[in-house]
């Protein structure tokens, strides 16, 4: 019999090949899967409603439970049961109000101590918090009488007797603990600066200085206080504008400004704690409201929130609204330029340089008296008298200039003029003199944090020393004046300060010196040895000028192998040549890339100058090498000797001077003259050319009372004609440089400092305006009352028979020039006359010069080393020295007796004639550089026959001398002297 539903024993066998054993297995765990989590949700939802109801109970309790506490509060308001009900209900400003009220009406407080320590705490911070939420209201009034009471120790001693003290200094240390300044200063910046009237303001400021007036001033809680006021209350921004005058007045009044010294040994924890952007509003509230009493701590928290700020905070804004380093009046300046050329930086970080926010015009008004001649000259006052406190004058200063680098200028030369102008020899005795940087033994450890105290004094100096030699003449210079260092000293001085800047810019991690700065102070190791190097340039400058320095005093031979350093400079300049970096590179960049390329460039003279002068060769040479896969054919120029200058001007203009160029000169019959150009013909043709260029007759140029020229100041000398032969002239001189040919032509040193980019100074203005530069020396030693000769920042000028005044700064016809400013007017007159006159003359010619010759070749050089790579040694020719590199040919040596009279000749020749004879035989009248071992090719003699008859003839492009073999002296002097005073052309060789 079969079973009605089939016999469930029978095992299913699924005929399509796989078994519906997993599939069961699946469909089972999704099941019990899908009934755990219906499980897991229906527990939720009863966990949920759940805590709703007890949410809801809890609710409708707390109602009950607060309502059954107004009732009770209101019952006894000012007992006991009333404050408890106070404390409980919490934060209801309605009851806090009418507690407070009913308490002040009445006098009456609790009188429980225990109580007291228990309940008031709370009630203080409930009050605290409720007015700062409604800081403007008239009902907060109350409030804030209440916790002034709170604060005040006299009604609790009153009440209680003695204890009553330690009541209320327990109830401040809480305050102070769980946040009083912090709602204090919420509140007075939420009331703002336009109701200075409210009623709230008074007891705001009284809640200030109670607690400091309240707590032992040795206690924890007291510092803790003090700190919590400069981090909360001093950093509100326009503070004294917020708070009324007589408030005002009570705070600087009620402070215990004497022990502002407890935050001495915090002061960087202080700082650290404080925002960025709060520090600007510090350092202005700290002028405004702590007296100079304070001093150290004034400073020393002064300096601490300057160095937290990042460079040039408190320059006005650019244009574009960001901040950037304005110039100063001591720099040179370019904002006249028609075009801006592109400036190319070093990247060392691309973390963003943090920003401050745009300054109120009323803070930024405050912020202008730190940098005030009153403010610098009441802090020097009270440095004398506090001499513990010069060191963080010096640090506050150092700061304050790096900030505020568009004042610095301004700050110096009120430092400057301090108390006769003493200070510079005083920071140099008392700090420097002694200081360990500079020190052989200690070079290694220049940026050890233990000599952290060391940099400000030694920074302060180098910017004053530098500052005060822009406005030194040498008379005030070497006369031992207590505005200046002695000599002794001076050489001590420099020395430091070379050994210093030597070690930075020879420093391989050259990554460290662009991003690690002085401890304590907000000024990078690069910044370090800009300063330094400025302040070395100007005294080697003056040193240069008229030498006092002892022998090799600025040289490192002895330290460095001087072959390697050679070999090694050629090989980073052909390496940088080959990368990607930029040609003109600052000299800043330059030292980035390279260390040796850096002190080439930025203190050449720790250098010797026969050193560099091989090194220029070497850079040029390489140059030449680089360029003679190029395919450029030679370049023939036709000159007639009656216009060489515009002939050369016409035909080389726009020519590349980098090929070869030979020159034939057509006579006044025009026909060419004799001789093929092998490079004497070109020295030729350069010396003509520069003759007649640079004769101040053309206009272009003017000469002073040493005959040194530099270009005309004249408006006529600006038109764009004129302008393009002041570049040519620059790339013929940049070719003679190329070449090695000397020229016969001397610059001012002012105007060549201008190729090296370099400062000029006040005694440059001697050579060339002598009684503009005594005017401004009397002015700078006038004893009275400056204002009484009534000058203004006008220069006078006369063009074309009319005068006309010109502003050295904007409006300067109506800013007059006073004790505080006169050195900015001396510097800003002489900078005119030295630099903006001849600005377009100077960059057209330099112009053209940087077409022939890399910029940083020039600056391994400084004015007076220019001039004798330009035109060779002013000194006199040394027969010896010629006939010691001296080759023969023909018939010739150095014992025949037409030789050995040739030279008895010369011997007797007097220095005019032995230059006209070098000039004769190479076209320049002076001896090379480092000697006649230099001339290329040296100096030969051949014979020409035994025509007596006959001159001497010469060969310029070889430096050969054709001398025909005289029997007589006499005659042999006379046709030498004949030949070398014809002046003829070069027909005659």
């Amino acid at each position: 019999m079969l079973p009605l539903f089939g016999d469930e024993r029978r095992r299913e066998i699924n005929l399509g090949g796989s078994s519906s054993v997993t599939t069961s297995q699946a469909a089972i765990l999704n099941q019990a899967r899908a009934r755990r989590i219906e499980r897991e949700t229906v527990r939720k939802r009863q966990e949920s409603a759940v805590t709703i109801q007890a949410w809801w109970r809890g609710i409708t309790s707390a109602r009950r439970v607060r309502q059954e506490l107004r009732e009770q509060f209101t019952g006894d308001i000012t007992g006991l049961t009333g404050l408890r009900c106070l404390v409980l209900i919490g934060q209801d400003t309605s009851f806090l109000d009418r507690w407070a009220a009913e308490v002040l009406s009445q006098g009456k407080w609790l009188l429980d101590r225990e109580h007291w320590l228990v309940l008031m705490p709370q009630v203080f911070f409930l009050l605290i918090r409720s007015v700062s939420d409604r800081p403007r209201s008239e009902s907060a009034v109350s409030c804030l009488q209440v916790l002034c009471t709170l604060l005040n120790p006299a009604p609790a001693i009153e009440a209680l007797g003695f204890s009553g003290n330690q009541l209320t200094v327990s109830i401040t240390e809480y305050a102070v603990r769980h946040g009083l300044y912090q709602y204090l200063a919420r509140s007075i910046q939420t009331i703002g600066t336009e109701t200075k009237n409210a009623p709230t303001l008074p007891l705001f400021v009284e809640l200030i200085y109670r607690p400091l007036n309240t707590l032992e001033r040795s206690s924890e809680a007291f510092l803790q206080c003090f700190q919590s006021l400069v981090i909360h209350i001093l950093t509100i921004p326009l503070l004294p504008n917020r708070i009324p005058i007589s408030s005002l007045t009570a705070l600087s009044a009620k402070l215990p400004l004497s022990s502002f010294s407890v935050l001495l040994t915090s002061i960087a924890d202080l700082v650290s704690a404080i925002p960025l952007q709060s520090h600007v509003h510090l350092i202005a509230n700290l002028y405004a409201i702590l007296p100079l009493s304070s001093l150290r701590t004034y400073l020393q928290l002064m300096t601490a929130s300057l160095s937290i700020l990042p460079a040039h905070a408190l320059d006005p804004p650019s244009a574009s609204g960001a901040r950037a380093p304005a110039m100063s009046w001591a720099d040179d300046d370019n904002d006249d330029s028609e075009s801006e050329q592109a400036q190319v930086a070093v990247v060392t970080s691309f973390v963003p340089t943090p920003r401050l926010p745009p300054l109120d015009a009323r803070t930024q008004k405050r912020l202008q008296t730190l940098p005030s001649p009153s403010h610098l000259n009441a802090l020097l006052k009270a440095a004398q008298h506090d001499r513990g406190a010069l060191p963080d004058l010096v640090s506050l200063l150092v700061n304050l200039c790096t900030v505020w680098s568009t004042r610095k200028d301004k700050i110096l030369s009120t430092l400057l003029l301090y108390g006769g102008g003493g200070l510079v020899r005083e920071i140099y005795r008392e700090y420097v003199r002694n200081s360990p940087l500079g020190k052989d033994e200690n070079m290694s450890s220049l940026m050890d944090p233990s000599l952290a105290s060391a940099w400000p004094p030694l920074l302060l100096l180098t910017e004053l020393y530098t500052q005060s030699l822009l406005t030194m003449g040498d008379d005030e210079f070497f006369s031992n004046s207590r505005t200046s260092l002695t000599l002794d000293e001076l050489v001590a001085f420099s020395r430091a300060l070379f050994n210093i800047v030597f070690a930075l810019y020879w420093r391989d991690d050259q990554m460290k010196i662009q991003e690690g700065g002085v401890p304590g102070l907000n000024i990078r190791w690069v910044g370090v040895r800009d300063k330094i190097t400025k302040c070395l340039q100007a005294i080697h400058a003056r040193d240069s000028r008229k030498p006092f320095m002892p022998e090799d005093h600025w040289h490192i031979s002895s330290q460095i192998d001087m072959n390697s350093f050679i070999d090694a400079a050629v090989f980073e300049e052909q390496q940088l040549d080959e990368s990607s970096a930029p040609r003109a590179l600052t000299k800043r960049q330059l030292s980035h890339f390279s260390p040796r390329l850096g002190v080439l460039n930025n203190i050449p003279f720790a250098i010797q100058f026969e050193t560099r002068v091989l090194i220029f060769r070497r850079f040029v040479e390489n140059d030449k090498w680089k360029r003679n896969g190029d395919t450029r054919g030679r370049i023939d120029v036709s000159i007639r000797r009656g216009h060489i200058a515009q002939d050369g001007y016409d035909r080389l203009a726009e020519a590349d001077l980098r090929a070869p160029i030979a020159i034939t000169f057509i006579d006044q019959f025009g026909e060419p003259e004799a001789g093929i150009d092998g490079g004497g013909v070109f020295k030729e043709f350069f010396t003509s050319l520069c003759k007649e260029v640079f004769d101040t007759d053309r206009g272009l140029w003017l000469a002073n009372k040493r005959n040194e020229i530099y270009p005309n100041p004249h408006s006529y000398a600006t038109e764009p004609h004129n302008l393009n032969w002041y570049r040519f002239i620059g790339r013929i001189l940049g070719k003679a440089l190329y070449k090695g040919i000397l020229v016969e032509v001397a610059f001012a040193g002012f105007f060549l400092a201008k190729w090296l980019d370099k400062q000029s100074f006040l005694d440059d203005l001697a050579s060339l305006d002598p009684d503009l530069y005594q005017g401004l020396i009397f002015l700078k030693n006038y004893t009275g009352d400056v204002e009484d000769l009534a000058l203004n920042f006008t220069v006078a000028i006369e063009e074309f028979g009319v005068a006309k005044a010109v502003d050295l700064i904007p409006d300067g016809s109506n800013v007059p020039v006073t004790r505080e400013n006169r050195l900015q007017y001396i510097y800003l007159t002489s900078h005119y006359r030295l630099s903006k006159q001849i600005k377009l003359q100077s960059e057209a010619f330099f112009e053209g010069l940087s077409d022939m010759i890399d910029p940083k070749w020039l600056r391994m050089f400084n004015q007076q080393e220019l001039q004798i790579l330009l035109g060779g040694v002013n000194a006199p020719v040394d027969i010896q020295d010629l006939r010691a590199h001296t080759q023969y040919g023909g018939l010739y040596d150095n014992e025949e007796p037409t030789i050995q009279t040739f030279w008895k000749v010369l011997e007797g020749f007097d220095q005019e004639q032995r230059r006209l004879f070098l000039r004769f035989v190479t076209s320049c009248s002076r001896p090379p550089l480092l000697g006649f071992k230099q001339l290329n090719p040296l100096f030969a003699i051949r014979d020409a026959g035994s025509d007596e008859h006959r001159l001497p003839t010469s060969s310029t492009c070889v430096n050969l001398l054709k001398l025909p073999r005289y029997t007589s002296e006499k005659k042999l002097h006379d046709k030498l002297l004949q030949a070398i005073s014809s002046g003829a052309g070069f027909d005659l060789s």
